[in-house]
């Protein structure tokens, strides 16, 4: 299916960028001789800066994705989605449906969305991808260049292949004719399965398909996928150490080698953090990991193991240690980086307004129309003022229509609701001002506002 997007360009922002669109390495520019009027007249274009007071204007996109779920679930990638204020789908058959993003995850370039459908869609399975093998046949479906349904074949060219995009790279590598647009799209295998996500490619200057392709491999995708169908985003496990792949120069320097003499692999430690889960199970500088439970693992795919697993959950490490092995028991901790959540307004409250008389003011949640009307961010949070009554308190604190309000005192808030609960709280503890934390042009302010009468 066809997966549009719509979103809010701010003036000064890289206008270039997008799902699917410029080349990585910018535009091409034709050399002149120097000080020739057409020098001049093409640095002057490339090197344009856009007036601070220019309007806002809005960007159209174009991506591809496919049918998980009858009830109307969609898979596509991040990078499709990311930063739209505004999503929606059409189907094979000409229907065009409103989406709303469920949960995307940057680190591996997946989205779920929703949609609304009459009757229950077509939808495909989930495969198994670690089953595929080099030179099994492929097919991809997408929307390279807005072509609607293109269908290109092709074989899988290689497994788990690391193009150092991110930290949990390992792609099917296919040659399969993949171009702009077809992200987020299917690769099939020949049962119809889907194995892989279409994500990447390695294209020509103008971005043409030169035969190399990468898909995220379906087993990578399923839990990811669970995980935001279920929270909206991903929790990740960590241990909180640095390591490095261990080559075969290292393997030797070490005299690292399997029980049946061949060389070695995993994951060499190079740092421990302090008070880390790592540190707890007695992980040392120099030790190896080759099994993290069942799995054996190398520097390039503990990383991705390790993600896979919910923080709080115990299980062991096969260490290699001085020229011994031990197993070391370990319990997973969150992930630091913070997760990518979906935009507030993906998931509309039941109340979308509310008035407060105490304060002299009317709160509304932030939906896509106010995101383009006051150009908010995918990611802002909070409640968006949307009337200040003349001669209230809010007034008398400088709060103003197009505020935004994130916090009451150390609570954060998202809707309506959360916000008239948190004002009803200061009000039943006899408070004679409620604290708010405010968004305006300028920034975040800290703005005490007392009650009518106080």
């Amino acid at each position: 299916m066809n997966v549009s997007t719509s979103a809010v360009l701010k003036p000064g922002k890289d206008e270039d960028k997008g799902p699917d669109s410029s080349s990585p390495d910018g535009p091409q520019v034709p050399q002149f001789p120097p000080g020739s009027p057409l020098e001049k007249f093409f640095h002057d274009y490339m090197t344009h800066k856009p007036a601070p007071n220019r309007p806002p204007r809005r960007m159209q996109a174009l991506g591809s994705g496919f049918i998980l779920d009858p009830a109307g679930i969609i898979v596509t990638n991040n990078h499709v989605i990311e930063g739209a204020d505004q999503v929606s789908v059409t189907l094979q058959d000409g229907t065009e449906l409103p989406a709303r993003i469920v949960g995307r995850d940057s680190q591996v370039d997946l989205a779920v969305l929703e949609v609304k459908p009459k009757h229950p869609l077509p939808a495909v399975p989930l495969g198994h991808s670690d089953a595929a093998r080099i030179g099994d046949w492929v097919v991809a479906i997408g929307n390279p260049f807005g072509l609607n349904g293109t269908v290109t074949a092709g074989i899988i060219s290689s497994r788990g292949r690391n193009v150092e995009h991110g930290l949990y790279d390992d792609y099917i590598q296919t040659d399969a004719a993949i171009n702009r647009g077809n992200s987020g799209g299917p690769l099939f295998n020949l049962s119809g399965e889907v194995i892989g996500i279409n994500t990447l490619i390695y294209g020509g200057a103008g971005g043409d398909s030169i035969g190399i392709g990468f898909a995220i491999p379906a087993d990578d995708a399923r839990g990811i996928i669970d995980q935001l169908r279920k929270t909206g985003h991903v929790s990740r496990g960590w241990m909180g150490l640095k390591f490095q792949n261990v080559s075969y120069e290292i393997a030797e320097d070490l005299d690292f080698h399997k029980a049946d003499g061949t060389v070695g692999k995993g994951a060499l430690v190079s740092e421990v953090g302090p008070k880390s889960p790592a540190s707890q199970a007695g992980l040392q500088v120099g030790d190896i990991i080759t099994r993290v439970g069942d799995q054996d693992v190398t520097g390039q795919t503990m990383p991705r193991i390790i993600a896979s697993i919910l923080p709080g959950t115990k299980t062991e490490l096969t260490v290699w240690h001085k020229g011994s092995t031990r197993t070391l028991p370990i319990t997973l901790a969150q992930s630091p980086n913070a997760p990518d959540m979906p935009p507030s307004d993906t998931h509309q409250p039941t109340h979308t307004k509310a008035a407060f008389g105490e304060l002299g003011l009317t709160v509304q949640s932030i939906d896509a129309e106010m995101r383009t009307q006051y150009a908010l961010t995918d990611d802002q949070r909070g409640v968006l003022v949307d009337r200040v009554e003349p001669s209230s308190p809010a007034t008398s604190r400088g709060i103003a229509v197009g505020n935004v309000i994130t916090q009451v005192g150390q609570d954060q808030i998202d809707t309506p609701d959360a916000f008239a609960k948190a004002i009803h709280q200061a009000q039943e503890q006899k408070k004679m001002e409620v604290l708010l934390l405010v968004q305006d042009d300028e920034g975040l302010r800290w703005v005490p506002v007392p009650f009518l009468g106080n």
